[in-house]
């Protein structure tokens, strides 16, 4: 997809939706082809042949939605924004809002592995889109009655954010599926050699411990990201409370 001169610097957001009375399509129908194509092929497979094909539309009508292979990312971005947001009202205590905001932002990204990595860095910031921005509000929001600075506020949700995303991306490498362009069991087989090649005494012993987890059991990735987002919550938050 070559961006056009008129295009090349305005993000999708800053430009109208298709001028016609009954538009095919919507770029929210656009967003949840490609986000079906990812997650069953990878990001690679999304291509506007694909795309089309799955909304049934002929590939060069798409450009009328779709100019540049920003505007997808964007697109796309924003679409798993949109899941990230908390349906509803949020819990009352600043502390319980602002976590479940992150368990949601973390269940949208688990849902589709390959977007952090894909998207970070190649789009414009999240807000510049509609669903961006209803998750920026509703983080706000979450911290509207706490008793933190408004710098202190922008420092836990960025620190909070910062956990979510690094707890995701090893998620997604403890679970790599060949689609994804990993193979987990591959590489679990052959760190199961090393160890028991025998000069890794610590690590063999940790292996044969029943009471260890496995590194890949779901339920273990989430008890521990809930675990450690508590901890972070309550530890970041008494550091910049005032007086505490």
């Amino acid at each position: 997809m070559a961006a056009s001169n008129r295009t090349a610097t305005r993000p999708i957001w800053a430009r109208p939706e298709p001028a016609s009375r009954h538009p095919r399509f919507s770029r929210d129908q656009i967003a949840a082809a490609a986000l079906s194509i990812a997650d069953a092929d990878g990001f690679a497979a999304v291509t506007m042949r694909r795309i089309a094909a799955a909304l049934g539309a002929g590939t060069m009508s798409l450009y009328r939605y779709i100019e540049t292979k920003e505007d997808l990312l964007a697109l796309l971005d924003d679409a798993i924004l949109g899941e990230a947001v908390v349906p509803g009202e949020l819990p009352a205590d600043w502390r319980e809002a602002i976590a479940l905001i992150a368990l949601r932002s973390r269940q949208a990204y688990l849902k589709h592995p390959w977007a952090i990595q894909t998207l970070q860095g190649r789009v414009a910031p999240a807000s510049a889109g509609p669903n961006g921005a209803r998750h920026a509000e509703q983080c706000l929001a979450a911290l509207a009655e706490s008793p933190l600075s408004l710098r202190a506020r922008l420092d836990l949700l960025a620190i909070v954010d910062d956990y979510v995303y690094g707890h995701v991306l090893r998620a997604a490498e403890l679970t790599a599926s060949p689609a994804a362009g990993g193979d987990a069991s591959a590489a679990l087989e052959l760190a199961q050699s090393r160890i028991t090649a025998g000069d890794l005494p610590r690590l063999a012993a940790l292996a044969a411990d029943p009471a260890v987890p496995a590194l890949t059991d779901p339920a273990e990735l989430e008890a521990r990201f809930e675990r450690g987002l508590r901890l972070l919550i309550d530890g970041v938050a008494a550091g910049l409370l005032p007086g505490e």
